[in-house]
C-alpha cells in the first residue's frame, strides 16, 4: 500500500513526518517555506491518519516511509519528524543511514523509551475515554496536553480537527494493528542531526532530546524556551526558519 502523501518543489528532498496527534496538515506553514527554499518536499500520512486508511495487517511506519521514497525515486532525503514522526525518522536514519542526508527531530519520541508516570497517565486517560466512546473528550485531552501556553486558538483547532479525524478513522477499523518497531541504535545514524525540545513539554521528550548529542555523533540540541510539544504549530514561521536554516547549513544532498 502507498500511504497518502503530497509532493511539491524541486531540489534536495525533504520528508516531513507528522506527530501522533496530527496528520500531514500540521506542516501547512513549513511546506511552502521549504519548497521556496529550493527543496522537493514530501509529506505523508501514516496509516490511520489523514488520507491513509487504518492498517488491516501488521506493518511498520519506517518501512512505509522507505517504500514511499523508493516509489518516488528518492535515493536520499532529509527527514523532519515531530514527536512520533521523529521516532520514525530516527528509526529510518539508524536502519538505512545511506538514505538520510539530514535529521531534524522536533520534540521527538524515542524508540523503546519507558514512559514516566506523567506520560503513562496521559495514555491511560486517553485509553479510558476512547473505551467509553468519548472521542470528543479524548480529543480535548490531547489538545490540552500537547500544546504549549503560547499556542493560539488556530493551533488548538488544528490539533482538534486532525486528532479527532485520526480517532474516527482508527475506531472504524475492523481490527487494531499497532506499528511494529525495530530495535534502533542511534549511534548508527550518520546524518547531521538537530534535536529540538520545548521548555514546556513533558520531561520525557526534553530528556530524550538532550541526550541525543551523546548518542549521535555531531548532533546538536536546541531547547525552545517558549515551546510545548508541537512547536511547528505554536510558532509556525519561527520553526520554518529554523528548519530552512538547518538544512541550508548542514546540507541535504540527495
Amino acid at each position: 500500500m502507498v500511504i497518502s502523501h503530497d509532493v511539491d518543489g524541486d531540489g534536495p528532498a525533504v520528508v516531513l513526518l507528522h506527530s501522533g496527534v496530527c496528520d500531514r496538515r500540521m506542516w501547512d506553514a513549513q511546506w511552502p517555506a521549504l519548497v521556496g527554499a529550493g527543496h522537493r518536499v514530501v509529506r505523508p500520512d501514516f496509516r490511520g491518519f489523514g488520507g491513509t486508511p487504518a492498517p488491516d495487517r501488521p506493518y511498520g511506519d519506517a518501512e512505509d516511509v522507505l517504500d514511499l521514497l523508493d516509489r518516488l525515486g528518492i535515493a536520499r532525503a532529509a527527514l523532519v519528524g515531530s514527536s512520533y514522526g521523529g521516532q520514525v525518522a530516527l528509526e529510518v536514519a539508524a536502519r538505512w543511514p545511506d538514505r538520510v542526508s539530514a535529521l531534524a527531530l522536533l520534540c521527538s519520541a524515542f524508540p523503546g523509551h519507558e514512559p514516566s508516570a506523567e506520560l503513562a497517565s496521559v495514555g491511560e486517560r486517553e485509553e479510558a475515554l476512547l473505551d467509553a466512546g468519548d472521542i470528543a473528550g479524548a480529543t480535548e485531552l490531547m489538545v490540552e496536553t500537547w500544546l504549549g501556553p503560547e499556542a493560539g486558538e488556530s493551533a488548538r483547532e488544528a490539533v482538534r480537527r486532525m486528532q479527532r479525524h485520526a480517532f474516527e478513522v482508527q475506531a472504524s477499523a475492523a481490527e487494531e494493528f499497532e506499528p511494529e518497531e525495530a530495535e534502533v541504535d542511534p549511534a548508527a545514524v550518520r546524518a547531521p542531526c538537530l534535536a529540538v525540545s520545548g521548555a514546556h513539554d513533558l520531561p520525557d521528550f526534553r530528556r530524550s532530546a538532550a541526550r541525543l548529542p551523546d548518542l549521535i555523533a555531531g548532533a546538536e540540541h536546541v531547547e525552545l524556551p517558549w515551546a510545548g510539544h508541537l512547536p511547528g504549530l505554536e510558532r509556525p514561521s519561527e520553526v520554518a526558519e529554523l528548519l530552512v536554516g538547518f538544512l541550508k547549513e548542514r546540507g541535504t544532498g540527495g
